[in-house]
């Protein structure tokens, strides 16, 4: 497994190690004890979600008040952008943001922390998404950023007009937050 540090040093991207031949491939994408030794992160993920959208579909950027997640990302069909935006008002990185391509074909995971929002715009036709989440969803706590919101200024893919939920289209300002 590689670990890559983003601009952020707490958000990772993981890269799997691929066993590929004739047949196909085979790899783990996610062991315990290994993912520990290399991020150093002491996470116990409690529930795992499974979103499945079409070209265009912008989900996010969400995040939950109280019961904070912290997310690992991935893609088994399809192609997306993915994004975390910092939260957290005592961090240096506080208002800033990463993105990462991950893929079915990149076979690239994406760890975000607890105290970021996170959103995805999907690339291809469908994208079916798995995450793996530190807490429980939580409807009560759970609040939504603007996707295009100004502060932030995410620089999402030009070349895609995003479909957003209704939820997602009345999201707060990061100023609001």
């Amino acid at each position: 497994m590689k670990i890559i540090q983003t601009k952020i040093p707490d958000v990772l991207v993981i890269e799997p190690k691929v066993f590929e031949d004739e047949r196909g491939f085979f790899f783990e994408s996610f062991n315990a004890s290994v993912f520990k030794e290399v991020t150093q992160c002491n996470l116990k993920f409690v529930q795992d979600n499974h979103s499945m959208s079409s070209r265009g579909v912008l989900r996010g950027l969400h995040f939950q008040t109280e019961n904070m997640q912290a997310k690992l990302v991935r893609v088994i069909s399809g192609k997306i952008f993915d994004v975390a935006v910092d939260l957290r008002k005592d961090s240096t990185t506080y208002g800033h943001w990463v993105s990462e391509v991950i893929s079915a074909e990149n076979k690239k995971q994406l760890l975000i922390p607890e105290g970021f929002a996170h959103g995805f715009l999907t690339l291809s036709e469908k994208a079916e998404v798995l995450y793996k989440t530190s807490d429980f969803y939580n409807k009560e706590f759970e609040k939504t950023i603007k996707w295009n919101d100004s502060t932030l200024n995410i620089e999402w893919p030009a070349s895609i007009k995003p479909i957003l939920s209704a939820k997602d289209n009345v999201g707060l300002s990061f100023a609001e937050i």
